[in-house]
């Protein structure tokens, strides 16, 4: 009986696992690398501060989505372009910088033949879902 009810817990565990790698690599987009640096939560209750960094291979896009929460970029390497709702298309090179209120749908593409990269911070509800992907 025992064991049985470790194999149960075992296999819940997996299917956990699974779940979540799943869920990670729908995030993850090939030729983009997202890396966590830092996560913290802030003096405003219910509020965390999320940065990462992000580098795109050449000829690479992230796609359409939005954040619970403001997002602050700033182009540590190469040229970006991101499509922001509302306000059309912004190029970014190395050392530009962007703010993306919350919830406002947007995209970011590298078109050039180098690598580029970007900090990322976000200013979000603590709990929520740091990305959420637009079908």
């Amino acid at each position: 009986m025992k064991t049985n009810k470790n194999f149960g817990l075992s296999a819940i565990a997996i299917l956990l696992f699974m779940a979540f790698a799943s869920n990670s690599a729908s995030a993850q987009q090939s030729g983009i690398k997202r890396t966590d640096l830092q996560k913290h939560d802030l003096s405003i209750p219910g509020k965390e501060a999320v940065q990462v960094k992000i580098d795109f291979d050449a000829h690479t896009a992230f796609g359409k989505h939005f954040h619970p929460g403001e997002e602050i970029i700033y182009v540590l390497d190469g040229t970006l372009e991101y499509e922001v709702e509302g306000q059309g298309t912004v190029t970014l090179k190395a050392g530009e910088v962007l703010f993306i209120p919350a919830g406002i749908v947007h995209s970011a593409k590298n078109n050039t033949n180098a690598k580029a990269s970007e900090l990322a911070t976000y200013v979000v509800e603590k709990g929520k879902p740091i990305l959420v992907l637009k079908k």
